[in-house]
Order: C-alpha cells, then sequence, then structure tokens
C-alpha cells in the first residue's frame, strides 16, 4: 500500500513540476494556422490540374514522370541539368518578339496580358508556387511562348533560324514530344491559348485555314503518335476543355462511353491472362488500324484490340495519363488507367507479350518481350480504379463469365492441347490411327477365334 501510493504521489510531482513552453506551444498554433503548401487545400477542386506525381507511382516507375531535357512551370524550374534548353528559351522570345514588335506587340505587352491571369494559374497547381508576381508572370510568358513558338516552326507556319541546334541535332525534338506531355511539366492550356491568340500574325495560315493551337500542338506531337488525319482535325476542331497539354492529346484518345450498356449490377471480376484465356477458346484479334487503343471490345469469345505501340513515347504519356487520372478531381472517365489495368490482367510473362506481339495488337519497340511485360505489371501498380464503374467493366463480367463456361473450357483445352499446332495435330492423328488399326486387329483376331471354336 505504503508503495503504490508513494509512486502516485511521484507520478503527480512530475505533472506538477511539468510546465508548457511558451515558445513550442505558439509554434504549434502557428502550424494550426498555416494553409499546406506541398498538397494545397486547392488540390480537390477541378480548378486544380497540375499535380506531383504520387510517391508510389514514382517507386513502380522510376524517373518516366521527370523531365529529361526540358522544364515547363514551376515544379522543375532551375534544375542545372536543364539549364541548356532554358537558354534557347530566351532565344525563342526573340524570336517571336523580333516579328510582332512592328505590329505592336511588345514583351511588356505579353507580360500585361498574362498578369491578370495569375491568380487563376496559379490554383491549378496543387503545391503552393514560391514565387513572386513577377517571377510567376516571367515564368508563364518565357515557357509559353516557347511552346508556341516551337509548334509554329514545327508547323512550317514561321521558319527556324538556320542551323538552329533544336532542330538540326536529331536527338533532341523526340525528348520534347515527351518532356511537353509529363504530368509535373505543364503550364494552364489558357495561359498558351491567350500567348497564341496574341502574338498571332496575319500570315500564320496554312493552305486554306488560320490553324488553331489545338491543331498546332496535335500535329507536333503526332510526329510520334502516328495519328490519322481525322482524329487531329476533329480533336482540334471542337470546342477545347483540356486543361493542359498532357489532357488535350490524352482526350483525342479517350472513346464515347455508352453509359447504360456498360452500366451492370454485379461485381466485376478480373480476368485471366493470355495464356489462360487462350485455353479458354478465347481469342484476340487485332482492332481497326484507326480507331483509339482504348477501343476494346468483346464478342462471341473474341476480344478485339486495336494496335498500340509500345517505344519510349508511349511508355511515357501512358504512365503520366495515369497519374493525371489519379489526381485529377475532374477526370471522371478513367480510361487510361483502366486500358492499363486490363493490359496488367492480360500480361503476366514474356510469353503473353509475344503472343500479342504476333497477333498485331502489340507493336514492340521499347525492348525485349520480357521488357514490355515488366513495364506493363509496374505501370498497374498503385492504382485505385473501381472496376464496377469503369467503361471495360462489361467486358470484363462477359469475358470472366465465358472463361467459367466449363462447355468452352473442356473443348478449348482439347483443341489446344491436340491442335494448337501441326505437329501436335499429326501425334493425335497418329495416335488416332494407331487406336483404331488396333481395334481393328483385336477385333479380327477375336473373330477369327470364335468362327475357328464354332466349327
Amino acid at each position: 500500500m505504503e508503495s503504490n501510493f508513494g509512486e502516485g504521489e511521484s507520478n503527480h510531482h512530475v505533472i506538477d513540476m511539468w510546465k508548457v513552453d511558451p515558445d513550442r506551444l505558439a509554434s504549434m498554433q502557428l502550424k494550426i494556422s498555416e494553409n499546406p503548401k506541398l498538397l494545397s487545400k486547392a488540390a480537390g477542386r477541378r480548378s486544380c490540374c497540375i499535380f506531383r506525381v504520387p510517391q508510389g507511382l514514382i517507386e513502380a516507375n522510376g524517373k518516366a514522370y521527370q523531365p529529361r531535357i526540358v522544364s515547363i512551370g514551376p515544379y522543375h524550374r532551375g534544375q542545372p541539368r536543364l539549364n541548356m534548353i532554358e537558354e534557347h528559351k530566351w532565344r525563342y522570345l526573340g524570336s517571336l518578339l523580333s516579328r510582332t514588335q512592328t505590329k505592336g506587340l511588345t514583351l511588356e505587352k505579353l507580360l500585361e496580358a498574362i498578369a491578370p491571369l495569375e491568380n487563376e494559374a496559379r490554383e491549378c497547381y496543387s503545391e503552393t508556387i514560391q514565387l513572386d508576381s513577377h517571377e510567376f508572370i516571367e515564368m508563364m510568358v518565357l515557357d509559353g511562348c516557347f511552346i508556341i513558338e516551337l509548334f509554329r516552326k514545327v508547323g512550317k507556319l514561321v521558319p527556324f533560324e538556320h542551323g538552329d541546334p533544336l532542330i538540326t541535332m536529331a536527338w533532341i525534338l523526340p525528348f520534347f514530344y515527351r518532356d511537353f506531355l509529363k504530368l509535373e511539366n505543364q503550364i494552364p492550356l489558357f495561359i498558351l491559348q491567350r500567348l497564341f491568340e496574341i502574338s498571332q500574325l496575319p500570315g500564320e495560315t496554312t493552305a486554306l485555314t488560320t490553324p488553331t493551337l489545338s491543331f498546332l500542338a496535335m500535329e507536333f506531337f503526332n510526329y510520334s503518335l502516328q495519328r490519322p488525319d481525322e482524329v487531329i482535325n476533329t480533336t482540334s476542331s471542337s470546342l477545347c476543355t483540356a486543361n493542359h497539354l498532357l489532357d488535350l492529346v490524352r482526350s483525342s484518345f479517350v472513346v464515347v462511353e455508352e453509359t447504360e450498356k456498360n452500366r451492370i449490377t454485379t461485381p466485376t471480376h478480373v480476368i485471366h491472362c493470355v495464356s489462360k484465356l487462350r485455353r479458354a477458346g478465347i481469342k484476340l484479334i487485332p482492332g481497326k488500324l484507326n480507331e483509339s487503343f482504348l477501343h476494346v471490345t468483346f464478342r462471341h469469345g473474341v476480344i478485339e484490340m486495336p494496335m498500340i505501340t509500345m517505344d519510349d513515347f508511349m511508355t511515357s504519356f501512358l504512365l503520366n495519363c495515369v497519374a493525371f487520372e489519379q489526381c485529377y478531381s475532374g477526370c471522371f472517365t478513367k480510361q487510361f488507367t483502366t486500358y492499363v489495368t486490363l493490359l496488367d490482367c492480360l500480361i503476366n510473362t514474356y510469353r503473353d507479350v509475344e503472343y500479342l506481339c504476333d497477333r498485331n495488337i502489340i507493336e514492340n519497340h521499347f525492348g525485349t518481350e520480357g521488357e514490355v511485360a515488366s513495364f506493363i505489371n509496374n505501370a498497374g501498380k498503385d492504382v485505385a480504379v473501381d472496376l464496377d464503374l469503369c467503361y471495360l467493366s462489361r467486358l470484363f463480367n462477359e469475358v470472366h463469365e465465358y472463361y467459367r463456361n466449363s462447355w468452352h473450357v473442356q473443348w478449348a483445352s482439347f483443341k489446344y492441347t491436340y491442335f494448337d499446332t501441326p505437329w501436335s495435330f499429326i501425334s493425335a492423328l497418329a495416335a488416332l490411327v494407331l487406336l483404331i488399326l488396333t481395334i481393328g486387329q483385336t477385333y479380327f483376331a477375336a473373330y477369327d477365334y470364335f468362327d475357328g471354336s464354332n466349327s
């Protein structure tokens, strides 16, 4: 009893001795009152569309989200490894001004045109940008004019300077195609649109029309995408509601969802890999040549998938589209995430990739079949997708039900085992002939025996 009392008295004494540190208390109160900076409160709004890529995706896919040679916007601004192109941004701004100053568009007017859009532009970033107004507006003008001037030069509306290294050195433009479509490397499209409008001169026309910014952008990226002309024209002529260049190009692939057709009332099931689906009699064939690779269908035991070219550009583009869909609250149709999930289901090993390449569903310029399989499996890691609400939910369930049908599985397994290759067919045929001959021999031997007994 005395020992317990003494212990309690000691604890009470310690509590009496402990006092709140006023400085620590003030520090805590300050942290309570401060707004988050690395993921601002505005990050959940639809106006916020440019994000830092989540750490889980970076751990799965490495440096696929970082710009390699050019920084656009604030997230990678000032990095020494990107300074080479930073110098050329000023040269391109000078090139633009040399044409527009005679028409009254000076550097001062460019800055004044973007200044009213500063707050709206800041709200597009998920982080609080630690730049003052002058620095922020300068960055928007410099980066925006560089992109627009490059689009015009590549689109042959404005000539390149003689010997311009950005065009004469073959390795640079392919990096621009990738870097301009990275989620962390964006500026708002309305900034680009404003700069494009005020810097456009009457002579900048194609054969019949004045090109839009969307058209020039799609033409620029089409050196890697190789999309048909009708897709570029449709994307360019429709009312542009994209948030930035990544969103613009992404939207050109998105297929129109048939909501009622895809709505289901039962839980959606994931599907098996290509090898197992083939054993169940499910075939995979290439879709129409000019269709988006997102347009995947399933009818009568056949999955139809338009061809996708796996190369450095496409793998970077896929990953950044998925990252955008994972972060942006206004992205209701996560079709790239769903498509990557489908590929992740279909591909387990290099053999699955090998079959899809043989079927002209994947065109591999990325590496070995094993490297493609590894990329797909990593791309599907740590992504959130609601299969019940995705655009392929009905396809997932129909493939699952077809696979579960025992008659399909048994018949397909028989065909896969005995008729998959010419040699297996010849072996099965030889075994059948041998069986028939054995039965015939047994029959005639028995017949001779019983006929002799009767005699």
